[in-house]
C-alpha cells in the first residue's frame, strides 16, 4: 500500500519540486505565458480529449456536477458562518474556502490514483468549479458581475462541445481529437511546474490567521465531499474523486483574484502556501482513505 501511496504523490512533489527549485535559483520563467497558455488552450483541450475518449455519459457528468455545486454550496455557507463568527471579511476569505486547487493538484491526483476514468470525473469538478470561481468568485470578490468576462473562459465552450457530442452519441474528427490530445498533454505538468512556482513567489503574512483558515479549508473540504457523496450515494472512483478534490488545498486563482480587487491578497497568498504545504503532509491519508 505504501508504495503505491508513493507512486501517485511523487510525482506531484516532484514536478511541483522542479517549479520551487527553478524560481528559487532565479531561472526565467514567464508565468503569465504559461498561465495563459494553459487556460485558454491546454485545458480547454485537455477537457475536450478527456471527456470525448472517456465514454462518459451525460448522466454521470450531471451527478458530478451536482455533487460539485453542492460541496461548494456547503463550503461557502459553513465557511460564511465561521468567517462571521470570527469578525473576517467574507468577500476576502469566502472565495479561498470554497474554492478548492482541483486543477493544479486534484487532477493529476485523480489521474494517478483512478486512472483515466478518474480523470473524467475529476475535470468535471474542475470545469464546473472554474466556471463557479469566474461567477460567484468574482461577484464575492468584486461586488459586480460581468457576463462578457464570463463570455471569454474557454473552458465552457470544451464542456459545451463534449456534452453536445456525448449527448448526441458522436465522434469528432480524429484530427480534432489528436490535436486535442497533444496540447491537452502540456496542461498537468505545466500546472504542478507553475504551481511550485507561486509558492516559491508567495509569502506569509498573519501566521496564525492564515495556518487557522488554512486548516478550515482543508478540513471542511474533506468532511463536505465525504458528506455529499454519502448523500448522493456515491461509491467507488466517483465517491474518490469527489473527496480528493474536495479537500484540495486554496486554488491560485483566488490570490489572482485577491490582488486584482484588492481583497486581503497577502493573507490569501499565506492561505496558498500553507493550505499547500499542510495538504502535502495528509495526502498519504487522504489517499488511504479514499483508496
Amino acid at each position: 500500500m505504501f508504495g503505491d501511496l508513493a507512486s501517485i504523490i511523487a510525482p506531484v512533489f516532484i514536478c511541483a519540486g522542479i517549479g520551487f527549485i527553478w524560481q528559487k535559483q532565479g531561472r526565467p520563467y514567464d508565468t503569465d505565458l504559461i498561465t495563459t497558455l494553459i487556460t485558454n488552450i491546454g485545458t480547454p483541450c485537455l477537457v475536450f480529449f478527456t471527456l470525448h475518449e472517456a465514454n462518459l455519459k451525460v448522466a454521470d457528468f450531471g451527478i458530478m456536477a451536482l455533487a460539485t455545486i453542492l460541496a461548494i454550496t456547503g463550503f461557502a455557507a459553513v465557511g460564511g458562518v465561521v468567517l462571521r463568527l470570527s469578525g473576517l471579511s467574507f468577500r476576502a476569505y469566502a472565495p479561498s474556502i470554497m474554492f478548492s486547487n482541483s486543477g493544479n493538484m486534484g487532477l493529476p491526483l485523480c489521474l494517478l490514483a483512478f486512472g483515466e476514468a478518474g480523470l473524467a470525473l475529476a475535470i468535471v469538478f474542475f470545469a464546473v468549479s472554474a466556471i463557479q470561481q469566474f461567477t460567484v468568485g468574482i461577484v464575492i470578490s468584486s461586488g459586480s458581475m460581468s457576463f462578457e468576462k464570463l463570455l471569454k473562459v474557454p473552458i465552457i465552450y470544451a464542456v459545451a462541445l463534449a456534452l453536445l457530442i456525448m449527448a448526441l452519441d458522436l465522434k469528432a474528427p480524429e484530427a480534432i481529437v489528436n490535436t486535442a490530445q497533444i496540447l491537452g498533454g502540456m496542461t498537468i505538468p505545466m500546472m504542478l511546474i507553475t504551481l511550485g512556482i507561486s509558492l516559491a513567489k508567495l509569502r506569509i503574512t498573519s501566521l496564525g490567521r492564515s495556518v487557522g483558515l488554512s486548516v478550515l479549508r482543508l478540513v471542511l473540504g474533506f468532511a463536505g465531499g465525504w458528506l455529499v457523496a454519502m448523500v448522493l450515494g456515491l461509491e467507488g472512483v466517483e465517491r474518490g474523486v469527489l473527496i480528493v478534490q474536495s479537500a484540495m488545498p486554496v486554488a491560485v486563482f483566488n490570490y489572482l483574484f485577491a490582488q486584482r480587487y484588492n481583497t486581503a491578497p497577502e493573507e490569501v497568498a499565506g492561505m496558498v502556501v500553507l493550505s499547500t504545504v499542510l495538504s502535502f503532509a495528509t495526502l498519504p491519508a487522504l489517499l488511504w482513505f479514499v483508496l
